[in-house]
């Protein structure tokens, strides 16, 4: 909602399907600490391991599975006008990939800076990436 606010949106409504990935037993651990205990491991194809009941953890498809539920409603809205989602980086580049019809895993190709804009959008009736990591400076 913070995000939300700064960026001079309002009206911002709370979607849990948007929540970051759950990390599991990763939660609050940065990669490099992984990496330490886990030599090669990689988020997008290593995966998470189980954590407590507040972090149990998610694959790559249930987070898809959410950036479905997420989708679902938004793609009518859009013959209204823009819709603006708020989000973390891995949540948003799963959604982009099931925006562009893609697994969920495909997000992996995406990078995503904090404090970017991207823009999806159609042309043709297709469902394209307009922009993609355009600092707020540069938007």
């Amino acid at each position: 909602m913070r995000t939300a606010e700064l960026a001079g949106l309002s009206g911002a409504t709370i979607d849990p399907d948007l929540w970051e990935w759950d990390y599991g037993g990763y939660d609050g651990r940065t990669a490099q600490e992984i990496q330490a205990e886990r030599p090669g491991w990689y988020l997008w194809r290593d995966g998470v391991i189980p954590g407590d009941a507040d972090h149990p953890g998610e694959t790559v498809e249930a987070v898809g599975a959410r950036a479905d539920r997420v989708l679902a409603p938004v793609r009518p809205l859009l013959g209204e006008g823009n819709v603006a989602l708020v989000a973390h980086a891995h949540i948003l580049r799963i959604l982009t990939a099931r925006w562009l019809q893609l697994e969920p895993s495909a997000g992996r190709l995406f990078r995503l800076d904090t404090g970017t804009i991207s823009t999806l959008g159609t042309e043709h009736d297709k469902q394209v990436m307009l922009t993609w990591n355009v600092p707020p400076e540069a938007s």
